[in-house]
Order: C-alpha cells, then sequence, then structure tokens
C-alpha cells in the first residue's frame, strides 16, 4: 500500500515538473518572438541619428533598400551614419546602396566611416555620403569593374570530354567555361566593362567635385591608404566616429547628444531561406562565382 502511495507521489511530482517546463518553455519561445517581431525599441519616438553596417561582399539588397526609404521617411532620424567594411560585390548592389543613400540624403545628412577596408564597389557605396571619414591606414579605391570567366575546355580534352552547345548566335552564352572566348566576344565584353567604369568615373567626379581628367587618373584600379586618398581629395576627413560626429555639429548642427541608433534589418524569412540554399548549394565554388554579373571587388575575404 505504502509503495502505491509512493508512486502515486512521484507521478503528481512528475506531472506538476512538466507543467512548469512547458510555461518556462512557452515563455521562452514568446519572449524570443517578441525580440524578433516586436518593437522594444528605446529611442522610438525620440530624435536619433541612425547607424547601418555594410560589411562583406555587397549584393542588392531589397529589405536594406526598404529600410532606407523608412529612415528617409523618418522626422526623427536626424542623420544616417553608414559604417563600411568591404572589399566590393556586385556593381547592382553598390548602384542600388548608392540610389538609396542618396535618397537618404536629399532629406537629412549622410556620412560614412570607412574602417578596415572600402574599396570597389564599396567604394562606390561611400559616394552615396555627404561626408567620407577614414583611418589612416584604411584600404580604399581600387575603382573599376571586372568580369571573370574559365576556360577549362584543354582540361575537359584531356579527360576525353568535349563539350557540345548549339547556339542562336556566335556571341551566345560568351564568356563560358566550355568555350574559348572568341575574339569578338571579347571586345563585346571589354566594351560593356569600359561603359560601367565610365559610369563610376562619373561618380567619382560628380560626387567628389573633381575634373573628369583627374578621377579618370585615380580610377585606374589601384588601391589607397587612408592618408592617400584624403590627400587625392577621394574622402573628406581622416578619423572615425568622433570626427563624423563632429562633421554633423559644425556642418549641420546637429548635436552629439541626440544618441545613435543602430539599424538591424529584419529579414523576410522565405528570403533568408533563398539565400542560405543558393550558398550551400555553391559551396564548391569560390566566393567569387557566388556574385552574379559584372563585380567591383578587391581582395573578396569573407570575415
Amino acid at each position: 500500500m505504502a509503495l502505491d502511495v509512493d508512486r502515486y507521489l512521484d507521478r503528481r511530482r512528475l506531472k506538476r515538473s512538466r507543467g512548469w517546463w512547458r510555461i518556462v518553455a512557452i515563455f521562452s519561445i514568446l519572449v524570443i518572438v517578441g525580440v524578433g517581431f516586436g518593437d522594444f525599441d528605446q529611442l522610438k519616438g525620440r530624435n536619433h541619428v541612425a547607424v547601418i553596417d555594410i560589411k562583406n561582399i555587397i549584393v542588392d539588397d531589397p529589405d536594406r533598400n526598404a529600410r532606407l526609404k523608412k529612415i528617409a521617411a523618418d522626422p526623427k532620424a536626424k542623420a544616417l551614419i553608414i559604417r563600411i567594411s568591404s572589399p566590393g560585390g556586385t556593381v547592382v548592389g553598390a548602384e542600388s546602396l548608392y540610389y538609396f543613400l542618396r535618397l537618404v540624403g536629399e532629406r537629412k545628412p549622410v556620412v560614412a566611416i570607412m574602417q578596415e577596408l572600402a574599396t570597389s564597389a564599396g567604394y562606390m557605396v561611400a559616394l552615396g555620403a555627404d561626408h567620407i571619414v577614414a583611418r589612416q591606414s584604411t584600404i580604399t579605391g581600387s575603382v573599376g569593374v571586372l568580369m571573370q570567366s574559365t576556360d577549362i575546355t584543354e582540361l575537359l580534352g584531356k579527360l576525353g570530354i568535349k563539350p557540345e552547345s548549339v547556339k542562336s548566335s556566335p556571341l551566345k552564352a560568351q564568356p563560358n567555361p566550355f568555350e574559348p572566348f572568341s575574339k569578338d566576344a571579347r571586345e563585346v565584353t571589354q566594351l560593356i566593362i569600359s561603359d560601367i567604369h565610365t559610369m563610376f568615373i562619373n561618380l567619382v567626379a560628380e560626387r567628389r567635385k573633381m575634373n573628369k581628367t583627374k578621377a579618370t587618373n585615380l580610377s585606374n584600379g589601384r588601391i589607397y591608404s587612408g592618408r592617400q586618398a584624403f590627400a587625392n581629395g577621394l574622402i573628406d576627413s581622416l578619423g572615425g566616429e568622433e570626427e563624423a560626429r563632429q562633421w554633423l555639429v559644425t556642418a549641420k548642427g546637429i548635436k552629439k547628444d541626440v544618441p545613435l541608433k543602430k539599424i538591424v534589418i529584419q529579414r523576410d524569412r522565405h528570403l533568408l531561406r533563398e539565400i542560405l540554399g543558393d550558398i550551400v548549394g555553391k559551396t564548391m565554388f569560390s566566393s567569387r562565382l557566388r556574385l552574379d554579373g559584372l563585380i567591383s571587388l578587391w581582395h573578396p575575404v569573407f570575415r
């Protein structure tokens, strides 16, 4: 009889324990959901300076673009600081980001802070700011565009493999790894590269207020230290966040006591799955080959 009572009490304790852990689990889930989708922003409704980090490879990002549109329309966001640490990325990604930074810049000041690296497309993004700050040892510049391909026809021949294709015209699907890069295709491709490079040079000349000849000479693909970039007029000042805030004070009257607000881009869950699937599906290739279209990139290393 005593044994039955003990069993009964043990069952009751187990049920209570399970019930308690269920409550804890549900509460934890609610907290996680609240943090992910709720708004616990202490600066909501207060004046602030928005801060967005641009890191690693730059690609077109609809979620980030949408967030920048909100910043442009938010009367409480008195300015925008972008912190850039990127070797570059796709030309379209940088062009798109530049466009939305200028959209913000039409309504409030935008400052770019270059960190370790802001080259190629990373520099194009910085051109979207009204004021550019970099450390003396920051690496920037590398203004240029490239398209890369690989000719593996000789390797395939040694393996006894002969690729065959039927095309509507000789320039279709050129360049590609499975046939030699023809002279005509190379000329057409070079025209595209040169056209986009000219667009980049014009952007440098316009935003840095320099003549076309100087902009062209500085846009030969070479990199610059922050000191060299400052001496050549590619950036406005040397320093970091303190100097960026000081410029906002002296040039725009935005005091340093206006708090910074780091903007976290809320990602569409379906988009995340697509991006993850795309990366996983291409892991056998280098990081360069995960970039589609024209790229503006220097030393593409992921952190």
